[in-house]
Order: C-alpha cells, then sequence, then structure tokens
C-alpha cells in the first residue's frame, strides 16, 4: 500500500456527523462557485466521450448527468441522441452548460441539483453519469444511494474518479500538507479505489468494472499550470488564498515540484498524464 493510498484508508474509517457534513458542503460549494470551473472543464471534454463509450449508450436512452459541472458527459450523451437532464449545485457551471448545447444545438435539460438528493423518481433513468463531480461529494454513501436510486434495473452508471496516486490525487494531497482538509473530511479520491467503490455500490446489489485510465494535462508551461489553476481552479484558488505570501510560495513550489515528478515534456511545456477510474456500476 502507498503512502498515499494508506493515507485514504485512514480517512475512510472515519465517519463526519451531520453537522460537519453540512458545514462541509457549504464549503465546498462556496469552493466550486469561485473561479471559473469551466475554463479547466472543458480540457477535460475526451473523457466525457469515451466515458460514454464505455457504457455504450443507446440512443434514446434517458440519461442523467450528475455532479455535471460545465456539461462535459451531458454533451458528450447528447450527441449520441439520448435524452439528458444535466445537474450541479452550482448554477453559474449550469449556465456555462446549458450554452455550450445551444452552441451545438443540443437539446439537454439543465437543473440545479445536490447530488446527495436527486429531485428525481427511482428508477427513472437508463444511465447515470458524473465525471470527476459525484466524487467530491461529502456524504459518499448517499450520493452513491442515490444514483442507484434513480437509475433503473439493469441501467448503468457511469463514473470518471481520480485516483489517489495519480497526479491529480496527488496534487490534492500537496494541498492537503498546506491547508489541512476538514476533521473528518473522506478524501474524495477514495472514488478512485476499486475497494472503495465496492464498499459503496456493493450494498446495493450491484456489479462494479473500473479500469485505469490516463487524461493528459496538456499546458504551455508548468508555471502556466499552475497560474491557470490557482485562478480559475475553486479548491486550488481557496488555497492559495488561505495562505499568506510565504505560504502561498511554498505550495507553488510543492506544486511545481509534483509538476516535475509527473511531466514527460521535455521541451519547457507541460505534459502530465492523470490516472483515473473509468468505472461502469451495473444495477
Amino acid at each position: 500500500m502507498t503512502g498515499a493510498t494508506a493515507t485514504i484508508a485512514t480517512i475512510a474509517s472515519i465517519a463526519p456527523s451531520s453537522a460537519d457534513l453540512a458545514a462541509l458542503k457549504a464549503r465546498q460549494q462556496g469552493a466550486w462557485s469561485s473561479g471559473d470551473y469551466a475554463i479547466i472543464g472543458t480540457t477535460l471534454q475526451i473523457v466525457g466521450e469515451s466515458l460514454c463509450e464505455a457504457l455504450d449508450l443507446k440512443p434514446g436512452s434517458r440519461v442523467l448527468d450528475v455532479a455535471a459541472g460545465n456539461g462535459n458527459a451531458s454533451l458528450a450523451a447528447a450527441r449520441r441522441w439520448c435524452d439528458v437532464v444535466s445537474t450541479d449545485y452550482v448554477g453559474a457551471l449550469l449556465e456555462r452548460g446549458r450554452a455550450r448545447a445551444e452552441a451545438e444545438v443540443l437539446p439537454i435539460a439543465f437543473q440545479e441539483a445536490d447530488a446527495e438528493a436527486l429531485p428525481f423518481d427511482d428508477a427513472g433513468f437508463d444511465a447515470v453519469l458524473s465525471t470527476f463531480g459525484v466524487m467530491f461529494t461529502p456524504d459518499q454513501e448517499r450520493a452513491a444511494g442515490e444514483m442507484v436510486r434513480v437509475c433503473r434495473r439493469g441501467g448503468r452508471i457511469g463514473l470518471a474518479n481520480w485516483t489517489p496516486d495519480g497526479f491529480i490525487g496527488q496534487l490534492f494531497r500537496t494541498i492537503g500538507r498546506h491547508v489541512p482538509p476538514p476533521a473528518g473530511a473522506r478524501s474524495p479520491a477514495l472514488w478512485g479505489t476499486r475497494a472503495r467503490l465496492d464498499e459503496l455500490f456493493g450494498p446495493h446489489g450491484a456489479t462494479v468494472s473500473a479500469e485505469s485510465r490516463h487524461f493528459t494535462f496538456r499546458y504551455r508551461s508548468p508555471a502556466h499550470f499552475v497560474d491557470v489553476f490557482r485562478t480559475w481552479y475553486g479548491p486550488v484558488l481557496k488555497a492559495f488564498a488561505a495562505l499568506p505570501v510565504l505560504g502561498q510560495q511554498a505550495l507553488e513550489r510543492d506544486i511545481l515540484d509534483l509538476v516535475g515528478r509527473f511531466n514527460r515534456a521535455t521541451d519547457g511545456t507541460m505534459v502530465v498524464p492523470s490516472e483515473y477510474l473509468e468505472v461502469v456500476v451495473t444495477r
């Protein structure tokens, strides 16, 4: 077991109280509402396309995208002639998704919704998707249960989740050394482990398959990556804002060191593969 995985296993054993979860959710919603995730989200579009292919979506399928952000998986499903509902608890991100859908003349319904309390009937969807979204919910069991509840028997749940040992998992671990997460918070990267997925979906009688995939971050330089993420990516923006000047400089150095360990470019640019799990849960 690696150090990152061991840390996550320890965190998994902590059960936050409902009060802790409510406070954490408010804090997270504030983070994702800051900056502009859509600027980064659009670069991840290929993940939504791959996930829809992994689910083998059929035209006419009713599809729900949970914690959709600016709609990568929503757009991918709509391009496959599915009937799509795109949801997130940050209204501004849904507006960015709506603008993209209108530009492509894709008939997607957009609705604000909390992944832990989805406002939809039981078994109302053929497929339920989330790309790097539902993994950030504070109450992981409840979010998984809600995805199962709204998916019909025989339907599929498709997820793309960063792994703890991949680049983004390590980025969050690096940030956590400078700005510790709230006590009792479970790491989002748990969703990127097969053991945790079995814990979340196995009790519902669902079967889980997961494949390791890589998304490659491509930026003009490592410094460009840090600048983009600290300006537009809510969790990183908030981390820098929480630190004094010297602390910000130390965090920047550590992120640049992390990029250096993963970067396979030799021309001054940044080309960093980041592992994620492509997950198909059969209801």
